[in-house]
Formats: structure tokens, sequence, C-alpha cells
């Protein structure tokens, strides 16, 4: 299972929110890139980032801590928030980002995934499904569709999608253990690279995931409250090659 350290960012910090609400936010760092360079001194083989300004205003936002972030550390870095348009995929990619998350443009226009797979490729490309209660939500969650989770990833299966992260909103910076019911459905109902979001507290929820089959799991507020030890758990649970 691949392991994915988290790092949020806000005005140039590293945060973490409940639930994705924006006024329940806690600063953990004001140099996400040292934060960086710490989880991959701990094991970290990828990272996850997302622009939390970003996924509000429809654009990059946190860019220069981005160019840190990736000066800092030489593993993989994969980014969500604000990416809606074919230019700021590439620009995201040009910087030197490994996969681009795509979340609320690939609930309300699926074929733009399609459009982006075909020019960077499958590896490049992660479709980002958001739910609340199954449902989509967009728009840095403040909107909830009437789309289920597992159609938006069926469909995404068709547009040459091959991985998607899925967070479960109710789970988020709660520290209440992840959907493993939900992501192992979505998981076994599309044969695609599922990365459990939202909730992972313990090494008991990640060897739960573990156990599903699930290939991937986000990692944030429990790595930066002591709950996990990165280094424990990708001794223990992460997979290389």
């Amino acid at each position: 299972m691949q392991l994915y350290p988290a790092i949020d960012m806000k005005n140039g910090q590293c945060v973490r929110l409940r639930q994705g609400e924006f006024k329940n936010i806690t600063v953990y760092s004001d140099a996400p890139e040292a934060m960086a360079a710490h989880w991959q001194e701990e094991g970290a083989t990828f990272l996850h980032l997302v622009d939390l300004d970003g996924a509000l205003a429809g654009h990059s936002v946190n860019e220069e801590a981005i160019k840190r972030i990736l000066k800092a550390v030489s593993i993989p870095v994969q980014i969500g928030g604000g990416i809606r348009t074919r230019e700021s995929a590439a620009r995201m990619l040009s910087l030197g980002i490994t996969r681009v998350i795509v979340g609320t443009k690939a609930a309300e226009h699926p074929e733009f995934l399609g459009e982006l797979v075909n020019e960077f490729g499958s590896s490049a490309i992660v479709a980002g499904i958001d739910a609340r209660d199954g449902k989509v939500a967009t728009q840095g969650w403040e909107k909830t569709s009437e789309f289920m989770a597992s159609d938006l990833a069926l469909t995404m299966k068709e547009y040459g999608v091959k991985h998607i992260v899925y967070t479960d909103i109710s789970r988020d910076g709660m520290l209440t253990g992840p959907n493993v019911e939900a992501t192992s459905r979505l998981t076994k109902a599309t044969g695609l690279d599922i990365i459990a979001s939202g909730g992972v507290s313990s090494m008991e929820d990640l060897e739960a995931l573990a156990n599903e089959g699930i290939q991937g799991a986000i990692i944030g507020k429990a790595l930066y409250e002591n709950r996990i030890s990165l280094k424990e758990a990708a001794a223990r649970f992460q997979t290389t090659g």
C-alpha cells in the first residue's frame, strides 16, 4: 500500500481542517517545505499536497510554497485544489508535480479528465472524488451534487483514469477512522487504484485498509498529532515498486 503524508496549504502555511470547514483550521507549520522534507526523512515515498485556497478560488494560489516543496524533496508529489483547466494542470506538471488531482471539474465535466489523460497520460491525472453520504461534493466541498461517487468513479474509468483519491468528507480531519467499507466497495467495483482519504487515525486503520486490498492511504492529522509514526507505518505497510 502506498502511503501519502498530506500537506494542506492555506496562505502559504501547512494546516489541517475538520470536515473541510475553513472555520475549523489548525496551523501546524509556517514552512510547508520543511514539513515535506521531514516526511521524506521519515520514509515517505510520495507526498499529497492540497492547495486549499486554490480549491475555493478555482486556480492555484500557493504556487510559491509548492515550488519550495518541490525543491526540498526528491520523491514524487501529487497535488489537488483548484485544478480546473488544462492550463492549470499543465502548469503544475511543468513545475515538477508528478500527478495532478482534478475534483470539481471531474464531477461537472467528466470528459475533461479524458482530455487530460489523452494529453498527459493516465499516470499524471488523478480524479478526486469527494463524497458526503455517498454523493459527490464540489467547489471546495461547498456544494453537494446528486451524482453518486460510485457512478462517477466508473465514468472516470471509461475515460482512462487509473488513480482516484476518494475522500469521505464526514471523516476528514476527525480522526474517527476511514470509511473502509465504502472505499473497499469502490476498489472492487472499479478495479482502480483507489486512494483512501479522510479519517485515518491509527495503525489499525491502515491495517484495515490494507486487508481490503486498498492500494493507497492519505494520512494527515494523525501524523501531525503523533498518533501514527510514519517511519513505523512505512516499514509495516508501504510497498515498493
